[in-house]
């Protein structure tokens, strides 16, 4: 049996067998990895390139199955249908999270990237201050990230519109108004299948579906392996030297608690992005006629720490903005005893609010869009039921994250600058929940750059025993 896998377009397929689990549950890996959503990925096309050479086992497993074979903007005739294949995948978790009502997991092979915007910006630098990496350290790895992604500013940069527009922005105020960096290269859109691919293309690995972690399993302070269920319910053992969790903000820390893995952090800090949403329409030429799709992207600075997406099609402007939330232990999920999924699992409760100085960003937000809109000749059109400007529900922009965050300090973080849990040598986390903070930007580079450092970390403590 095989699944189909592509880079970006249709052109030259090429595949990658599944494996059974019962033919995994032979095996002991020198690395497991749970998740193939960015960060999974990530970490597994490093670690295929750095072991290219050598004999290294590699095991992936993934809860969901194979739902299309590459982003859903590359294949005709789907861009229109997304919201029915998202739906096939997608398990609308807030529905029973009253605090953080917005949130969904997606699973499927490819996770999130999928479906995603595909828009990349680099973290603020201000947020690095509190991190236990530095800006320049990380620099390194966005350069490899943007490269293996192949992230581009909008295809529309030398439009005479476009430059317009930024213009007239900059000399309003808003100076670092720039096109929308985007993992969208010759009309096709990245997802994390192009990670697998490349990844198969320099290393072989076994990989299992419909593969669901349940536990992980101790021996002496260390990790030995995991429990996976399959899609009969049937339990089976996997056995690995080295586990990294990139199951998501919300399923990794509910693996970690489920499994007694001690770190009073884990689950905590959980952190998310305000979100608003408005419509509007020309009513003035302040910048022209418009007759092309334009993408603007006004990011956060040390003034405003809030980020602007700006889409215009013609006469239309679609915006959304994030604002910066603050990182709170009480903001956190836990384990529900009283609710169990069909594994006997706990599920997860949320505790979840924003404070006070979140709100204020929410109320300077609405205002700042307001002021674009005015600059650029629009008005906000009103939506049936809705505000003009309206704010979306906590989750709702899928930009859960905190929940097992890297730091030196174990009692204010999970996971250590490597995003190995402190203390427990062997267990890594490599998805949006080890980020310290994710200010306004979208999380999506940043994590993919963390996560081929924690590739680059893992392949090095392996090169260092081998010399020992």
């Amino acid at each position: 049996m095989e699944v189909l896998l592509v880079v970006r377009g249709l052109s030259n397929p090429f595949s990658i067998p599944f494996q059974s689990l019962e033919h995994m549950e032979e095996k002991n890996y020198d690395v497991l990895v749970v998740g193939t959503g960015a960060g999974g990925g990530a970490v597994l096309w490093r670690l295929c390139e750095k072991w290219r050479k050598n004999r290294k086992s590699i095991g992936v497993i993934e809860s969901g199955d194979l739902l299309l074979p590459t982003h859903i903007y590359n294949i005709p005739g789907l861009r229109k249908k997304w919201k029915k294949y998202y739906n096939e995948v997608s398990n609308p978790i807030g529905q029973h999270l009253p605090q953080f009502l917005g949130a969904e997991q997606v699973f499927a092979v490819g996770g999130r990237t999928l479906f995603w915007g595909a828009v990349t910006p680099r973290m603020h630098a201000s947020e690095f201050i509190n991190w236990p990496i530095s800006e320049q350290e990380i620099d390194t790895y966005y350069q490899i990230a943007e490269d293996i992604m192949q992230i581009h500013q909008a295809s529309s940069i030398n439009s005479l519109h476009l430059q317009a527009i930024l213009q007239h922005l900059h000399s309003k105020g808003f100076h670092e108004a720039s096109p929308i960096p985007s993992a969208t290269s010759h009309g096709k859109t990245f997802s994390s299948l192009c990670f697998l691919k490349n990844a198969w293309e320099q290393h072989p690995f076994d990989f299992a579906v419909k593969a669901r972690a349940l536990q992980l399993l101790m021996e002496n302070g260390k990790p030995v392996g995991l429990k996976v269920g399959d899609h009969n319910k049937k339990i089976h053992v996997l056995r690995a030297k080295t586990i990294v969790l990139a199951a998501g903000s919300l399923e990794t820390p509910r693996l970690l608690l489920h499994s007694k893995i001690p770190g009073n952090t884990i689950g905590h800090f959980l952190t998310n992005h305000s979100f608003i949403k408005a419509k509007g329409e020309f009513i003035s030429k302040k910048v022209g006629n418009i007759s092309e799709n334009i993408r603007i992207l006004i990011p956060q600075t040390d003034e405003t720490p809030y980020q602007f997406q700006i889409y215009i099609n013609k006469r239309l402007i679609n915006a959304v903005g994030f604002g910066k939330v603050e990182s709170l232990f009480d903001n956190n999920l836990t384990l529900d005893p009283l609710s169990v999924d069909e594994y006997g699992i706990p599920k997860i409760k949320i505790n979840f609010s924003y404070s006070v100085k979140d709100m204020e960003i929410i109320r300077q937000m609405n205002e700042a869009l307001h002021q674009v809109f005015n600059y650029l000749g629009a008005r906000v059109v009103h939506e049936k039921g809705k505000a003009q400007i309206h704010v979306m529900e906590p989750g709702e922009d899928y930009h859960e994250s905190g929940t097992c965050r890297i730091g030196n300090d174990p009692s204010q973080s999970a996971t250590n600058r490597y995003g190995q849990i402190h203390g427990i040598t062997g267990l890594y986390v490599a998805d949006n929940s080890i980020l310290s903070s994710i200010g306004a930007s979208n999380p999506t580079l940043t994590t993919v750059a963390l996560a081929i450092r924690i590739a680059d970390h893992i392949s090095n403590s392996y090169s260092k025993e081998r010399t020992k």
